[in-house]
């Protein structure tokens, strides 16, 4: 074997093993102090920590932003009923026709209605239904008129309403008994 040849393998060889004592350091694991274990899970507990509070920071601002503007849409669908009454008030002093009045209010009113139904809210019949704590506020009490009617409601002085099958006003009542 030439010389060149022979030292050529030796480096080879040399090569080889550096590879391998450096493959051999790779693999096992380094050892941390435990000051630098406690550090880093002191940083990634901060860093969670910060996360969370910029979170909730910005689903408070969210919700007063939603609070804010929660009643936008409503009103801006019952913004055409305030223009009908204000152009039914107008029309009021200049016409004597008290039927075309009657009419227009009627109009406006039937508007109205259903913009709040649209929106969920749905009045409950109580008249000579059994009186239920649930959704009824019991004004007084009367003698029944007859004996079906006992326990059961005789008279609603106020609607009830409910919003999406939620109670917002309960309907007072009169019971008899």
């Amino acid at each position: 074997m030439p010389k060149g040849k022979k030292v050529h393998e030796e480096e080879e060889v040399q090569n080889e093993d550096l590879n391998h004592t450096e493959d051999d350091q790779i693999d096992e694991p380094q050892e941390t102090s435990p000051e630098d274990q406690i550090n880093e899970l002191n940083d990634k507990y901060l860093r969670l920590y910060s996360e969370f509070d910029n979170y909730r920071k910005r689903t408070s601002k969210e919700r007063l932003e939603l609070f804010k503007t929660a009643g936008q849409d409503i009103l801006t669908d019952l913004l055409p009923v305030l223009d009908d009454f204000e152009r039914a008030i107008q029309n009021m002093d200049s016409s004597d026709d008290s039927e075309a009045i009657q009419t227009g209010i009627n109009l406006i009113y039937n508007k109205f209605k259903s913009i709040l139904e649209n929106k969920g809210l749905k009045h409950f019949k109580s008249i000579e239904t059994e009186f239920d704590p649930e959704i009824h506020e019991a004004i007084t009490k009367i003698p029944a008129p007859n004996k079906k009617l006992k326990g059961k409601v005789v008279d609603e002085i106020e609607k009830g309403y409910m919003l999406n099958d939620k109670v917002i006003r309960f309907a007072k009542v009169v019971v008899g008994e």
